[in-house]
């Protein structure tokens, strides 16, 4: 499951930045993204349910203004990189999604809204509506202990 959930992380955050290169292009503003959602997921190879779950979010608010695009993170994909350090397995997409989620709480960006949304759509994880403010104490989830020789493998 942990693994599963670093791959979602990097797929979402590409679904993301796609939309956000979409929306600041020439056509941009002509483009209606829950329509360019539900021809990506029909014959496309970037197809996957998460598409459907944009499609619903961009129909449901197609600019995505009523969210922020704060992301938190439930503590998979902490887990995911971690053990890929622990284990000399390079892991750079998940990683800089994982990363991405921590920049979402620092400003606001459409492809972090798309991010925001997709998780909403998929497991109710609760969203930041616009004009809300995130407690502090409540930003982001795990435990990731600091690299130390005691917990630190060897690479051969």
């Amino acid at each position: 499951k942990m693994v599963h959930n670093g791959i979602e992380y990097g797929m979402m955050a590409a679904y993301g930045e796609g939309f956000s290169i979409l929306k600041a292009s020439p056509y941009g503003q002509a483009l209606d993204p829950a329509a360019v959602a539900h021809l990506w997921n029909r014959g496309s190879v970037v197809r996957s349910w998460l598409l459907e779950l944009a499609e619903e979010a961009f129909r449901k608010d197609p600019g995505l203004e009523s969210i922020q695009g704060y992301v938190e993170d439930s503590g998979e994909g902490r887990w995911t990189v971690q053990q890929a350090i622990d284990t000399g397995v390079p892991a750079p997409v998940i990683a800089a999604s994982l990363f991405q989620r921590f920049r979402s709480r620092l400003g606001d960006s459409f492809g972090d809204k798309v991010l925001a949304a997709l998780r909403n759509e998929f497991g109710g994880h609760a969203v930041l509506k616009a004009g809300e403010e995130k407690r502090a104490d409540t930003a982001g989830a795990g435990d990731v202990r600091p690299a130390t020789p005691q917990n630190t493998t060897k690479v051969p």
